[in-house]
């Protein structure tokens, strides 16, 4: 990577990093700072852990597709302004419902399509998958941070504040944003990093996908069912919230070291083999926290068995999407694949509060041990992922796409290329989507043909 796109992954990995901490600190602690609150109830503690994915699943395409429109840089700074504020109005808040409505604001600042589509803007093609990847890591680093760090700001400042440093932090990225990435002179093709809204019905109903999107959805009601049973766990066992972090440390680290042998031992399987093990490790983890007595070791025991799990379908699963959406059609797969996921984040809030309030914490764990097993039965039948490659090209003579004979010769002439096993031509947009197996494939081959 050059100067500029090592600055530009750099600084869009930083936005994401704070931004996703201010998501993210106030998870493990709301269930136990909330009682504070004149107005708590399970139901409203679920709503204010879970609210940030209504927003950001209703707002994540549409922000997104307002990118190609309005300009990436214009939607990031909307996007961080309304996560401030959200910020601003959670920290002042007096009641469970103001927290939860800053929360659901905070979801509104949906920038994620906008951040991807401005990293390839401003990388070339031969580096934007290291720019991507260092952009992925961050935001998995972030979580694990947040985990750790939440707790022990909560235990200083209360979760007030929480919100004020992420409102901080926010209102830190609008410069970095302006500064730290250099303004694109022209947008890149986006049908690879943007949804396009003419794909989505179709790509809706594709059996692999809507698998994947089912999937992510009880994946992340899980994690958001989790976070509402554990911390109050914790503290049952006399751990004062701040010191919550001495369970998620070895829980994050032990997980991530059992990550490691489940890709090498998963490595061989189907893919619906090594997911179905994946959420049986979860299932272990809920199990645990079903036993009459309850001490540390078994919080302990049961979180890493469940993150174990989780790592490992958090990781893969953007994969498959990756691997099965078609050529020009992986930004569109990716924004519903996102919308499940912080949709399920939502709901899972939502459930676990209302079977918190009606039927208590037990039956509420039952409850996620169904979810896992139908999570189970959706998954089982996904095709194995290809080890795919996508390149974007994009025509400059216009010409080659003034009649529809010629565009069917060009197709025609790209699949006919070593390793291209997809082609997509978008005329509106003057590109060439290609999907490749990287088998003897030539791009100045592809290049000249479009010439």
């Amino acid at each position: 990577m050059n100067l500029q796109e090592t600055r530009a992954a750099v600084s869009l990995a930083l936005v994401y990093v704070l931004r996703m901490l201010g998501l993210f600190m106030v998870i493990p602690v709301l269930a136990i700072a909330a009682v504070e609150y004149p107005d708590y109830s399970p139901l409203l503690v679920g709503l204010a852990i879970g609210g940030y994915g209504l927003t950001q699943a209703i707002l994540q395409i549409p922000m997104g597709v307002l990118s190609d429109k309005w300009g990436r840089k214009p939607v990031i700074y909307m996007g961080l302004c309304f996560f401030a504020i959200g910020s601003v109005i959670a920290a002042n808040a007096d009641s469970m419902v103001m927290l939860t409505v800053g929360r659901i604001l905070q979801g509104a600042g949906a920038i994620a399509g906008a951040v991807m589509a401005l990293a390839a803007d401003v990388t070339r093609e031969s580096e934007r998958a290291k720019v991507m990847a260092i952009i992925g890591v961050s935001i998995g680093f972030s979580f694990y941070v947040a985990l750790l760090t939440g707790p022990i700001i909560a235990g200083l400042y209360g979760i007030q504040g929480i919100f004020w440093i992420t409102a901080v932090l926010t209102i830190l990225c609008l410069p970095l944003v302006k500064f730290g990435v250099p303004t694109p002179k022209q947008n890149t093709p986006s049908g690879d990093a943007l949804p396009q809204v003419s794909q989505l019905k179709n790509l809706a109903k594709d059996p692999n996908l809507w698998r994947l999107n089912i999937s992510v959805l009880t994946v992340h009601l899980l994690i958001t069912c989790f976070f509402v049973q554990v911390p109050v766990l914790l503290t049952e066992v006399n751990l004062s919230l701040d010191e919550h972090w001495k369970i998620y440390t070895p829980i994050l680290f032990v997980s991530v070291l059992i990550l490691v042998v489940l890709m090498k031992i998963c490595k061989h399987l189907q893919t619906s083999t090594s997911f179905v093990i994946s959420l049986t490790f979860m299932a272990m983890g809920f199990g645990l926290l079903l036993l009459p007595e309850m001490n540390w070791l078994i919080i302990l025991l049961a979180g890493t068995l469940f993150f174990a799990g989780f790592n490992y379908m958090e990781a893969h699963m953007p994969v498959m999407v990756s691997s099965i959406a078609p050529a020009g059609k992986k930004g569109s797969a990716m924004g519903i694949y996102a919308s499940f996921q912080f949709f399920g984040a939502f709901l899972g809030g939502l459930i676990s509060g209302i079977l918190n309030g009606w039927l208590g914490p037990k039956l509420a764990l039952v409850a996620c041990l169904i979810f896992i097993v139908i999570a189970m039965i959706i998954v089982w039948g996904l095709q194995k992922a290809t080890k795919a490659k996508r390149i974007t090209l994009s025509i400059e003579n216009t010409n080659v796409l003034l009649q529809g004979v010629n565009q069917m010769q060009l197709k025609s002439q790209l699949q006919k290329l070593n390793g291209v096993q997809e082609v997509l031509i978008d005329v509106e947009k003057n590109a060439v989507y290609l999907k490749i197996d990287n088998t003897g494939f030539d791009i100045e081959k592809a290049k000249s043909l479009i010439k």
